[in-house]
């Protein structure tokens, strides 16, 4: 495996990214994507438009062809954390099946809670598919995290992470700490 290493020069401050802004993610059906994220998530809805008719340059900006139908676009705050800009489009060539975190352009969305175990009941007794339970990291950089991942309706992977207030095994060993909403 090739190392890995930070940079030794840093860019100029007012070019470099304050923070993750918004995660952007295309839904097969908007209104369960919103109905989702705000019952078992507690998600805002803060605003949806559309449908739009895409021309040349919002297909170009948006790696699609002319002509494609963005059908809604929905904007969610997540309580102090990064918003979701949902994406609902109809195209021609549109795939359904998710990619898997193992695919290049695999992800997955990370929500901090402060009691994993609860939230986790919350989401089962919701009737969201969880993938598999609870898991606690023991040792390592994580030592002390809880996570589980779960399912949106379509598929979507999310996770549920739990960091213990004395910071993980890395942040007590080195004094630098993850970032965490709120």
């Amino acid at each position: 495996m090739r190392a890995m290493s930070n940079p030794r020069s840093a860019p100029a401050p007012a070019t470099v990214p304050r923070g993750v802004q918004h995660v952007g993610l295309t839904v097969p059906d908007m209104v369960q994507a919103v109905t989702f994220f705000v019952e078992h998530l507690g998600c805002e809805l803060l605003f949806c438009e559309g449908p739009f008719t895409l021309g040349a340059s919002s297909a170009q900006a948006h790696q699609v062809d002319a002509g494609t139908v963005l059908v809604k676009l929905g904007m969610l705050r997540c309580a102090a954390g990064a918003l979701l800009e949902l994406f609902e489009y109809r195209a021609v060539d549109q795939r359904a099946d998710p990619v898997r975190n193992v695919d290049n352009g695999g992800h997955h969305i990370a929500f901090q809670v402060d009691d994993i175990d609860a939230a986790a009941a919350r989401l089962q007794a919701g009737g969201v598919r969880l993938c598999g339970q609870v898991n606690r990291s023991i040792g390592g950089p994580f030592e002390g995290l809880g996570w589980l991942y779960f399912l949106a309706p379509w598929g979507l992977q999310l996770e549920l992470v739990q960091i213990p207030s004395q910071g993980l095994g890395y942040e007590r060993s080195s004094g630098r700490r993850l970032y965490q909403p709120g």
